[in-house]
């Protein structure tokens, strides 16, 4: 199979002349088409490997971060609202049946893809905001499993993309005991001290907290844990940080994280904050070869 993303094995050789995929007017590089709604949209996502369906657990743009590269502008509410758990299970059924029935082939963006890249390989909960935070969240979760267990679509993965912030929320973790061995938990780590998850997250928590929620998941099961350095004139990638961030996934595997592979990418889409840019992909693969040299994980660049 054509390999249609920017992504490289840790391992393999760098590919420091190859340019990313411009984000701009593409469905790849998790560009997003919503279906003429705000709760589910499709996208061709190199990390997902192929297709992806979406689900805006938080169309109200509510989060508990501020990263300084995050795409997403506008104001955000204080408090995260529920999820219009109607609304989104049919926008879900809706989408799944326009891959089903291969109607994706319809919609211009799509129209000139190969077959092989319009395979759907994952439904992930994700979004504008945090979808941990959602205070309807095992509902929602229940939504998505009736879809799948309903026997009118194939059986299809669940990936949840979280910040890691509410893994410990009781709302959370009883819609997580949905979760099958085959769905998995994207968790984002940035950085590896205090004063740059300041700089770069800019939370509402410490990285403590962070880190706990990912042992606390990660004893139990694998997970993913996806790291975006961005080219930024507020936090340098030099060998200290590099070095730090390093330190924080050792201590996570010595404390019993179970971690499936590590992703590697940089800013894709515009950041609210134009000082933020794509870092080059020979400085993402160094990053990548360094992690991969010191604790042995999979890891990938996007």
């Amino acid at each position: 199979m054509v390999n249609y993303f920017s992504s490289i094995d840790a391992k393999s050789k760098s590919k420091s002349n190859q340019k990313p995929i411009p984000f701009r007017n593409s469905v790849f590089n998790d560009g997003r088409y919503f279906l003429n709604q705000r709760w589910v949209y499709l996208v061709i996502s190199p990390r997902a490997e192929g297709l992806s369906i979406g689900v805006n657990v938080n169309p109200d743009r509510y989060c508990n971060f501020d990263c300084i590269y995050c795409e997403v502008e506008g104001p955000r509410p204080k408090v995260a609202g529920p999820c219009p758990i109607h609304h989104v299970s049919t926008a879900l059924e809706n989408a799944l049946r326009l891959v089903q029935e291969n109607r994706i082939h319809e919609i211009p963006p799509f129209r000139s893809l190969p077959e092989e890249l319009l395979q759907l390989k994952s439904v992930t909960l994700s979004g504008d905001g945090e979808p941990t935070l959602c205070p309807n969240f095992t509902e929602l979760i229940e939504s998505v499993i009736r879809l799948r267990a309903g026997g009118l679509f194939p059986f299809f993965k669940m990936v949840l993309i979280t910040n890691g912030t509410g893994l410990h929320l009781n709302e959370v973790r009883k819609g997580l005991k949905y979760f099958t061995l085959t769905d998995e938990i994207w968790v984002k780590l940035d950085v590896g001290t205090q004063d740059e998850f300041i700089i770069v997250n800019r939370a509402r928590c410490s990285l403590k907290e962070v880190i706990q929620n990912i042992l606390l998941i990660g004893k139990k099961r694998p997970i993913v844990i996806q790291s975006l350095f961005p080219e930024s004139n507020f936090r340098p990638i030099d060998s200290i940080s590099i070095n730090s961030y390093v330190q924080c996934l050792i201590k996570l595997i010595r404390n019993g994280a179970q971690i499936a592979s590590v992703q590697i990418y940089s800013a894709h889409r515009p950041a609210s904050d134009r000082q933020c840019g794509h870092l080059p992909l020979r400085d993402l693969s160094a990053i990548a070869r360094e992690i991969n040299r010191e604790t042995g994980l999979n890891t990938r660049v996007f």
